[in-house]
């Protein structure tokens, strides 16, 4: 399995600082945002041009640093119907540029009807709002297999896809080939259903199997009756049992830290190297 971390959660600017604090960090790769990690590109449609972006992913490249997902995370059913063309349009410009960075899959959560900040919504289970789903991706799906790109597709509680079964269900109404999962077990997670965590990973793997391109790696507590993001290996989550289960779904699979940040990244690292290596070094009996 291979660990790494959403890049701007590593605290620097630029890509030259992101790929040495990679190293530093004993870490594989990166999730790419990158209006959020350098001073020079915004979110803002056409603001990545393709030198700009080859430059970029031949610093990575250099370090050994892997890319194998680029974030333009946008809300694909906000109220604000301008917000939702500037996302798309962002959304083009990286899957233009996205071979040049050195990937080939962009990605996004399905957004909720609450606009800002994305939490539920009644809306968000509705029919309507899984119709607006598959029609933006499914037309996202369409722009990026013309220049043989992959879209990178994402639940949450709170969002459209409240559920794996709800993404499973989006993604086979688009019936694209280049549509990948990106699971993140503690989207799924409430205080209402925290306690089913194993169960929810369990089914996430068996109704996406081979098609899940990484898997956000999170840890939390519970605190004034709500689940608290903490960093990896200072929570209530059992990592043994997960990443048990990860391996044998996917011995290669990609593990991407996110929200972990400051010093709690290299207690992480270590605490993953660990559990990793104990999988692949199974203890003998002999």
């Amino acid at each position: 399995m291979k660990l790494m971390i959403r890049a701007h959660d590593l605290g620097v600017k630029g890509e030259v600082a992101v790929a040495d604090a990679v190293v530093k960090s004993n870490l594989d790769g990166i999730q790419l945002v990158v209006y959020k990690c350098t001073a020079d590109i915004k979110y803002e449609p056409g603001a990545i041009t393709s030198d700009r972006a080859h430059q970029i992913g031949k610093t990575f490249k250099a370090q050994n640093c892997e890319i194998p997902l680029i974030g333009a995370y946008f809300n694909p059913v906000h109220p604000n119907t301008d917000k939702i063309s500037r996302g798309i349009d962002v959304f083009k410009n990286y899957l233009d540029v996205a071979g040049e960075l050195g990937c080939d899959t962009v990605g996004s959560e399905t957004g909720s009807y609450n606009g800002d900040p994305w939490i539920y919504h009644p809306m968000n289970h509705s029919d309507e709002a899984l119709d607006r789903v598959v029609e933006t991706f499914g037309n996202l799906a369409d722009y990026a297999a013309e220049r043989n790109m992959y879209i990178g597709m994402e639940g949450a509680f709170g969002h459209v896809c409240h559920t794996p079964e709800r993404l499973l269900e989006a993604t086979r109404r688009i019936s694209r080939d280049n549509i990948r999962i990106i699971f993140d077990l503690y989207n799924y997670l409430d205080i209402s259903n925290y306690d089913s965590a194993y169960e929810i990973l369990d089914r996430g793997l068996d109704l996406f199997g081979d098609n899940i391109l990484l898997f956000h790696v999170k840890d939390f507590v519970i605190g004034e009756g709500k689940l608290v993001q903490c960093g990896v290996g200072k929570g209530i989550l059992d990592f043994d049992r997960i990443l048990r289960k990860i391996y044998a779904h996917n011995p290669n699979a990609i593990l991407v830290l996110e929200g972990t940040t400051g010093e709690d990244i290299s207690y992480a690292v270590s605490f993953l190297r660990k559990k990793i290596n104990e999988i692949n070094q199974p203890e003998r009996n002999d």
